[in-house]
């Protein structure tokens, strides 16, 4: 299927119209994004568009209608250094959520958080976090091979097991944040350094992140721009064969009356 046999408009009248709630939960994202990009070109720090939200730029040129989260993935290096100078280039009404500026948070990744809305995902996994309002993942990648990645899956699945099950969660964070302070500390290091022995080709998600679609340096860079929601943004470079690796054909729409939304309650103010 091509881009110009899909109806967007139609689409987005049917999910997404201007001043419908999800619509707004979008724009505050692209605002966040924005920002994140600002920073990125300031610092000269290289990151991307990924996972939906790439296909959405690829497909709808924005969002996917349906969408309610928004994705950008760099290398670890960069994300390295985009925790360090990010906090300090934030205006007020955002936040940056890491295990650093949020004691509770224990995922491997971060999120920019927007400090006008409040959301609770229906997982409920952000229970005892900081920072609830709408955000973007933004997610370090790794040269590894898959195998080693799924070991670092397993005690992380093990913390959200924790966390799932909980019946005491003053208990069960300290037990979480101890799985997590030795996995980062510790375990971690310790693959990091048996992969530079490996050397291997494949990029995946960051250790301990609970996805390991694998990428490519030669689909990856150097990257390009594409257009989404009226601005440019950054994307690899072999988009095409990036997604179809990912998702297969990316350009058939799913079944739109089986989707499944990541977020439940969300107050949005102005």
């Amino acid at each position: 299927m091509e881009y110009n046999t899909i109806d967007n408009e139609s689409l987005r009248q049917r999910f997404n119209p201007d001043g419908s709630v999800l619509r707004r939960h979008q724009m505050r994202m692209l605002e966040l994004l924005l920002e994140l990009d600002r920073v990125c070109k300031k610092h000269n720090i290289s990151y991307w568009l990924s996972s939906g939200t790439l296909l959405g730029a690829a497909r709808h040129k924005g969002f996917i209608p349906w969408d309610d989260d928004l994705d950008v993935e760099l290398m670890r290096e960069d994300y390295l250094r985009l925790m360090e100078v990010l906090p300090g280039e934030l205006p007020e009404t955002m936040a940056l959520q890491s295990n650093d500026t949020d004691a509770s948070f224990f995922s491997y990744y971060a999120k920019l958080r927007d400090r006008r809305s409040v959301l609770h995902e229906s997982n409920d996994y952000d229970r005892c976090w900081k920072e609830k309002g709408i955000y973007i993942d933004i997610v370090p990648l790794e040269k590894q091979p898959i195998w080693l990645h799924l070991i670092s899956e397993k005690s992380t699945g093990h913390m959200y097991k924790i966390w799932r099950t909980s019946t005491d969660d003053k208990k069960s964070i300290k037990r979480v944040m101890r799985i997590f302070k030795l996995n980062n500390y510790f375990i971690y290091p310790v693959l990091r350094l048996l992969c530079k022995l490996i050397r291997p080709s494949v990029i995946t998600s960051g250790l301990g992140i609970p996805f390991h679609n694998p990428r490519y340096e030669r689909n990856i860079f150097p990257l390009t721009t594409m257009e989404f929601e009226g601005h440019q943004f950054p994307v690899p470079h072999n988009t095409d064969q990036h997604l179809r690796e990912i998702y297969g054909d990316y350009m058939k729409l799913p079944d739109l009356n089986r989707l499944n939304l990541h977020v439940g309650e969300i107050e949005i103010y102005d």
